[in-house]
């Protein structure tokens, strides 16, 4: 009774995944006694079920990639950090801390803690190895102010557009500083919270209406149709 995957390899639809008594579980069929991918995406066996996570569901890493993630552990030497991929990913307290690390002495938890989030760059990873974060280099580190949302990882080229032009529309109509995490996780900074919403306002339109065309025009009529009843409001 074989399978002919590793944990977590990415596989293609219509691949061979396992033969005998398995049971076909999230995105897989049967056909006799043989299980195969409808989905491409990460491939798992748990307790004879085959089942493979959707390829556009989550984040896959690429060195050098700005994430935002979720400090979810204090360790050792350093965090485990939730970065919206099956992967969690490692930030070592020696690239945190601009001095040698003495972990007799430091008490990490006052640096970083669970629930903290932060700005990085994915700095290593590989399929045999958890990646590896950085926050050694300017806007990256621990996030103080602003809102966050999620979007499908997919769609962050769409929020971004050709050469930029979306994200910097939004980002000139709301005042906002915009971080696009490209596992898929925004944070919207601006000068109150109007501006922050109105910004989250737009993204979530390009996330919804992001197979369509022309949507750059449709998000510009947006924003300028709020900021006008936002100033109809301030006048009333």
């Amino acid at each position: 009774m074989p399978t002919f995957f590793e944990k977590k390899q990415l596989v293609t639809p219509g691949e061979l995944l396992a033969e005998g008594d398995y049971i076909a579980g999230e995105n897989t069929y049967k056909e006799g006694n043989k299980i195969y991918a409808s989905r491409i995406g990460l491939v798992d066996c748990d307790n004879k079920n085959v089942n493979i996570v959707a390829l556009r569901a989550f984040y896959v890493p690429k060195i050098g990639d700005i994430v935002i993630g979720t400090v979810v552990e204090v360790g050792f030497n350093g965090w485990t950090v939730d970065i919206e991929s099956p992967y969690t990913a490692l930030l070592r307290a020696s690239d945190v801390l601009s001095r040698p690390f003495k972990p007799q002495n430091d008490e990490l938890s006052q640096v970083l803690n669970a629930g903290d989030l932060i700005v990085a760059k994915i700095a290593s990873y590989d399929r045999a190895h958890d990646p590896q974060l950085t926050v050694g280099e300017p806007g990256l580190g621990k996030i103080t102010r602003g809102q966050i949302m999620k979007v499908t990882p997919t769609k962050i080229p769409r929020v971004i557009g050709r050469k930029g032009s979306m994200i910097s529309m939004i980002k000139q109509e709301t005042g906002c500083q915009i971080i696009l995490g490209l596992n898929g996780v925004i944070l919207v900074t601006g000068k109150n919270l109007e501006d922050e919403e109105l910004a989250l306002l737009a993204i979530r339109k390009i996330e919804e209406e992001s197979h369509t065309s022309g949507l750059t025009d449709r998000i510009t009529q947006l924003l300028k149709e709020e900021k006008s009843k936002r100033e109809e409001k301030k006048n009333e």
